[in-house]
């Protein structure tokens, strides 16, 4: 009886593993490293910045940065660099956020 107690309790755990590996290898699939870091928006004259930091030492990571009504831009930071990026004017619309996106 002990042995067959064992047996299913080996079995169970076994699965369970087993789940919990192929769940985290399928999120991990599905989403990019979450590199770029977004420090701060402001305005420099009649120009609109936000200045990003990619938190990624070892390698380059893309970003875009999404804005309402218009063509989101995007680009490319260096490995561990920090950028003002101009991404409009003052009387456009002011980003809603930074996506990290696959380069």
């Amino acid at each position: 009886m002990r042995k067959i107690i064992a047996m299913v309790l080996a079995v169970v755990a076994c699965g369970a593993s087993l789940t919990l590996t192929t769940a985290s290898d399928a999120v991990a699939a599905g989403r990019s490293p979450q590199c770029v870091k977004v420090r701060k928006f402001f305005n420099r004259g009649h120009q609109r910045y936000v200045r990003l930091t990619n938190l990624c030492a070892g390698r380059a990571a893309c970003y875009v940065i999404v804005l309402p009504h218009r063509p989101d831009p995007h680009g490319r930071l260096a490995k561990g660099a920090t950028r003002d990026i101009r991404y409009g004017t003052t009387q456009a619309p002011r980003a809603l956020y930074v996506k990290n996106t696959r380069c």
